[in-house]
């Protein structure tokens, strides 16, 4: 069952480092080197520094990274830029924001940030969605290990249809934020604190006996356990690393939304459009459409007719440049139990599944390993952006993709089956440095 743990969190100090817009980040996976650049130059106490921290010599070992993190971490304690707070509490995390695509349309996401106790993914407590890659696990594993401390949350589904816990926690957010931060998509983040025992007592209680689903932070997650299994191997005291730090979001909540992830697949000096095209054919409705006007204002045209056709049956598109613009549709009488014998029929059913195992595996040959080693893919939110990589050469051909249904999500978790990475892009995402879990806290959890 959930066990969920309030905790004194480590904290920006407002009266040291101003405007905490100055300080707080994007999560790691997400800071692009244009955006470190940035995060550098707000402030010499960004958590950039920290979480995503630059080679300070190309000739230095990757090591030094980590240990500059380390110090700066170490420092921002003994210098009060990082605080700590005197007692434990539940944290309310809410999100006012807009779709990328139409900022006007403004929607918000509750949640509530707290510590969960790790639990091992056979337990059936604890439920993974998709794949993970081992580059990013050994990375977030030796800032941990040097560290000793969680800068970000892992993102927790859970299922309360009545929404119990929302409403338990939502007369603290009626007061000033704690935590108040826009960011670089025109988000407003909000966090309060809840210190009342019997509330933090009646929100845990309501949690217990949940079943949660990881949407965001897999990486975080299973470096977090890996950490425990290491700690509990030394001995010492393992208590503190049992817990990770988690945001929980209900799933029903209307402020939830799935944006699509597409595929830009580069490294494929022979690719020929045609060849791909016979192939394809085999399975999918296959129609060709100019790139313009359907391409213009970030896809709105594509977009709207992949959306139309994919409540009926699996729809993509597939972009190779020069005027070669395709929109597949899944074959009525394909048969996919047949072709995709060792899937069950919910994974069956996904277009990124779908995508994966009949055109990049099968289609354009691209092997599972080199999938999760990106050697020949890579993903982006933006259908522009997929769309540009290939027009300025530097990839043969994008996949454009509708988003992930949230019941898919659900359905696969709980069946205890993965998607393939980048299967969905939850928005917006959880800002780094709000609240940090500091293993090492001498006031305790």
């Amino acid at each position: 069952m959930a066990e969920i743990r309030p905790f004194r969190a480590l904290h920006y100090n407002p009266a040291k480092v101003g405007e905490l817009s100055e300080v707080i980040t994007q999560p790691y996976d997400k800071i692009s080197p244009e955006m470190q650049e940035e995060y550098y130059g707000r402030s010499p106490y960004n958590l950039v520094r920290i979480i995503r921290a630059k080679k300070a010599d190309q000739d230095s070992p990757p090591a030094d990274v980590y240990s500059g993190a380390a110090e700066n971490f170490k420092r921002w304690i003994e210098t009060r830029i990082l605080t700590s707070e005197s007692e434990p509490a539940l944290y309310p995390y809410y999100q006012e924001y807009g779709l990328p695509d139409q900022r006007s349309v403004r929607k918000e996401r509750r949640g509530f940030i707290g510590l969960c106790l790790l639990e091992d993914y056979p337990a059936r407590v604890v439920h993974r969605h998709e794949e993970t890659l081992s580059g990013p696990k050994a990375d977030r594993m030796e800032l941990l290990k040097r560290t000793r401390a969680h800068f970000g949350q892992v993102f927790f589904l859970y299922s309360d249809p009545e929404g119990t816990v929302e409403a338990a926690l939502a007369s603290e957010s009626q007061s000033k934020p704690w935590e108040e931060v826009r960011d670089e998509y025109d988000s407003r983040h909000c966090v309060w604190r809840v210190t009342d025992p019997t509330l933090i007592e009646r929100v845990i209680l309501a949690m217990r006996g949940k079943k949660l689903i990881i949407a965001d932070g897999h990486h975080r997650y299973e470096t977090a356990l890996a950490y425990r299994n290491l700690r509990r191997a030394e001995s010492g005291d393992t208590e503190p690393a049992e817990y990770v730090m988690a945001t929980f979001i209900r799933m029903e909540t209307d402020g939830l939304t799935i944006l699509p992830t597409h595929r830009v697949v580069c490294g494929l000096p022979e690719f020929d459009w045609s060849a791909f095209k016979a192939e394809g054919q085999n399975i999918f409705d296959w129609q060709e459409i100019p790139p313009s006007p359907a391409l213009s204002n970030d896809g709105a045209e594509l977009r709207k007719i992949l959306a139309q056709e994919g409540g009926k049956r699996a729809a993509l598109a597939a972009y190779a440049g020069k005027g070669k613009l395709a929109v597949l549709l899944l074959r009525q009488e394909f048969d996919l139990a047949r072709a995709l014998p060792d899937l069950s029929e919910t994974e069956r059913r996904l277009d990124v599944i779908i995508l994966h195992r009949l055109l990049i595996e099968r289609a354009l040959g691209i092997d599972p390993r080199a999938v999760r080693e990106e050697r020949n893919l890579r993903y982006v939110r933006s259908l522009s952006e997929a769309v540009g990589e290939v027009d300025s050469g530097k990839a043969e051909i994008c996949f454009l993709l509708n988003a992930t249904p949230i019941e898919a999500v659900r359905d696969i978790a709980f069946a205890g089956q993965v998607m393939p990475q980048k299967s969905t892009d939850f928005f917006p995402k959880l800002l780094s440095g709000l609240t940090i879990y500091w293993l090492d806290n001498p006031s305790g959890i």
